[in-house]
């Protein structure tokens, strides 16, 4: 014989299913946002590794000498050494990799060579500032789910809501326990369980630049260090200057 539920019964049931529909429910929206920061995180870093770090590497092998790239360093306000290695101003392979599909102004090689580094360095102002950017969108981001995090926890207190189910079991049945066999020293365990964090800061994920100088400020500058940096290069690499542009076609040995 099936045993009928009394009115406090079914009260109960539904008192418990509402709060764990809104507490798991809050949750899940509080993880699929904290899911969705990771995936821009992702998404935001391509700037960093693939356009900004091209336009730098081709800078460095553009300047060749060490001295002349830490004084550009100091002259465009970059952070000393980001993805510099002198090995990479030596490299003919990465050279061949960086230096596809690139289009030069000017009637001369070597006014070719100086206008292409300020447009290398115009292409890294623009990507800087853009990254920037998603990383002020991303810290915004963060800053709102702690907050959601905050206010989770102000309405949802894990001891009250385990206390307050506790209230609505059967006392006769289980004097010492919650309803479904549930002790009460669970409710800390289940909390530290159920604890949601916030995501790292998003200084502990990506790298955070300063802005750099636009080209107008250090044009003069620029323009001159590229003339000493073109002393500093081999007739060979100077060949790729003799024309307008390079081919996109890898030719990796």
């Amino acid at each position: 014989m099936i045993k009928r539920q009394s009115l406090d019964e079914i009260m109960s049931s539904e008192i418990k299913r509402d709060i764990a529909s809104r507490y798991f429910g809050f949750r899940k929206l509080i993880e699929e946002d904290t899911l969705h920061l990771t995936e821009k995180i992702k998404h935001y870093s391509f700037i960093l590794d693939k356009r900004i770090s091209f336009d730098l590497i081709r800078i460095y092998i553009l300047v060749k000498n060490e001295d002349l790239n830490y004084s550009f360093m100091a002259l465009a306000n970059l952070e000393k050494k980001l993805f510099f290695d002198i090995y990479l101003t030596e490299s003919e392979t990465i050279a061949k990799r960086v230096f596809m599909c690139q289009k030069f102004r000017g009637f001369t090689r070597k006014g070719r060579f100086k206008k292409y580094l300020l447009d290398c360095y115009e292409n890294l102002h623009f990507h800087t500032e853009l990254y920037r950017q998603k990383i002020n969108e991303l810290e915004q981001k963060h800053e709102m789910i702690a907050e959601d995090i905050k206010h989770f926890y102000n309405k949802n207190d894990i001891n009250a809501i385990m206390g307050f189910l506790h209230s609505l079991s059967d006392n006769k049945t289980c004097r010492n326990c919650m309803q479904g066999g549930m002790e009460i020293g669970l409710a800390e365990g289940l909390g530290k369980k159920l604890q949601i964090n916030a995501p790292p800061p998003i200084g502990q994920m990506m790298t955070i630049l300063s802005p750099l100088r636009p080209l107008y400020e250090i044009r003069g500058k620029l323009k001159k260090l590229a003339g000493k940096a073109y002393t500093h290069q081999s007739p060979e690499f100077l060949r790729m200057f003799e024309k307008k542009h390079t081919g996109c076609k890898r030719q990796d040995k």
